[in-house]
């Protein structure tokens, strides 16, 4: 049993052969398909810009964006699908359905392109696929719009996903290099919608925290006390929309000297801090990239409160630094200039100057953020690392001090307590706005809002 569209064989959906009268008793009997959705997805009304600006990129081009394909995790089960960013920012199109489709812009003219989306129509009745077809059949994953429903959605002709084998050589389905760098260039700055999303990924990453700081009297209490938060997290973001935009680092004392601690296998100790990056993704799949370091006993140590507020100073002078035509370094260096005069202070370093100080920070001090936590990542240098700030941008602010539990080069009351703070801002014509500020960000502010969390739960 093979697919008809793509000639790759089938998954049987049964151990047993299905006899000829089976076949004719699965194909009769169904009601008639309900009428076609005439749903206009909400990023109809700027995709179309969007893949104008594109076609401007790559005049007489004929330009290939695959939604992706499906992945298996392990024998006969696939990963959750998520569609290639880019193909979601040009369709509107964000559903685990889109699994195998393509958008194509053809010539049409010298300079302007026809968009057409190539699409698995939805099983007829007809077809054994509906019941047989574990990876796309009706009755194992769920109804699909059909072709005039998609169209409909998005405004794009729409056609059967087979017909495209046809087409001359065009850009790689892959994407090559070229065309990811324009479509990452082409997402720096967001649109009015796009803020809007992120706005409610941040809004449900807030509720998120929140909802972490109730659980932590139950999560103290259990041997992983991490994976439970990590849990608890991850229960606010499937709720709310598509899940996680990345994996959550929950990471309590010295893991939080791990960059990107995921593990999430350790218990939490109330006398250490614990580092919590996390952001919730909408069902538009822009996500929201948030980290706070709160200390389990709900009140800081003087030294945990120390290494804090470094921190704090550092994101403060990087938060300063964010206006449109600034550099995009900017931040970072304003950032580092504070934490190495700080590390000089408390004696650690020798002098501010040159880079000794990147033994205790590791990483940049922030990146953009959208459809991807770390958007745009493929975008040329020029336009993006070296290039300047622009209005619309979004983009998070996130040093960190991770002061590793076996450095030798620190007194032994730091050695082991990693802070992280990050929020997310949108460039504005004055500066930047803090999208996150619902969530405290001073030491006091922190103590106040888990006191009030945890005593009210």
């Amino acid at each position: 049993m093979h697919d008809p569209l793509t000639g790759t064989p089938r998954t049987a959906g049964h151990d047993l052969p299905v006899s000829p009268e089976l076949e004719i008793f699965m194909a009769g009997g169904w009601a008639p398909a309900p009428p076609p959705v005439d749903i206009r997805s909400a990023a109809a009304d700027f995709t179309a810009a969007r893949r104008a600006r594109l076609s401007a990129r790559f005049p007489g081009e004929r330009l290939i964006i695959p939604a992706g394909e499906l992945k298996v995790r392990s024998n006969d089960c696939d990963h959750r699908f998520r569609p290639y960013s880019a193909y979601a920012w040009l369709t509107g199109l964000t559903g685990e359905e889109q699994a195998g489709h393509v958008l194509v812009l053809e010539p049409d003219g010298p300079h302007r392109h026809e968009a057409v989306l190539y699409a698995r129509p939805r099983s007829p009745r007809t077809d054994d696929g509906f019941y047989r077809d574990r990876r796309y059949g009706e009755f194992w994953v769920g109804r699909r719009p059909d072709l005039d429903e998609t169209e409909r959605m998005t405004g794009i002709r729409c056609a059967v996903i087979g017909d495209r084998v046809g087409l001359p050589p065009g850009r790689d389905a892959t994407v090559d290099a070229e065309l990811s760098a324009a479509l990452s260039e082409l997402r720096l700055i967001k649109d009015a919608w796009e803020v809007g999303q992120l706005e409610l990924a941040v809004d449900h990453t807030v509720a998120g925290f929140e909802d972490v700081v109730r659980a932590l009297p139950r999560a103290l209490a259990h041997p992983r006390g991490e994976r439970w938060i990590e849990g608890v997290f991850g229960l606010r973001a499937r709720a709310e929309g598509n899940g996680t935009g990345y994996e959550t680092i929950v990471a309590s004392g010295a893991h939080a000297c791990v960059l990107h601690w995921i593990r999430n296998d350790g218990p939490l100790d109330a006398r250490r801090l614990l580092l919590l990056d996390a952001g919730v993704e909408t069902d538009t799949l822009y996500t929201a990239d948030i980290t706070r370091t709160l200390p389990l006993s709900g009140r800081f140590s003087p030294v945990q409160r120390q290494v804090y507020d470094l921190v704090l100073a550092a994101q403060d002078a990087g938060i300063a630094a964010l206006r449109p035509g600034a550099s995009f370094r900017d931040f970072h260096r304003a950032a580092m200039r504070v934490i190495a005069e700080g590390l000089t202070e408390w004696g650690v370093l020798k002098s501010p100057e040159g880079d000794f100080h990147r033994r205790y920070t590791l990483c940049s001090s922030g990146h953009m953020l959208g459809l991807d936590v770390h958007d745009c990542a493929q975008a040329r240098a020029e336009t993006y690392l070296d290039g300047v700030l622009a209005e619309g941008q979004v983009l998070t602010v996130e040093p960190g001090l991770y002061l590793q539990a076996d450095d030798e080069t620190l007194p032994d009351e730091l050695r082991g307590i990693g802070v992280r703070i990050e929020d997310d801002l949108v460039i504005t014509a004055e500066g930047a706005r803090l999208m996150s500020g619902a969530l405290p960000r001073t030491p006091d502010a922190i103590e106040a809002w888990m006191g009030e969390l945890i005593e009210g739960r």
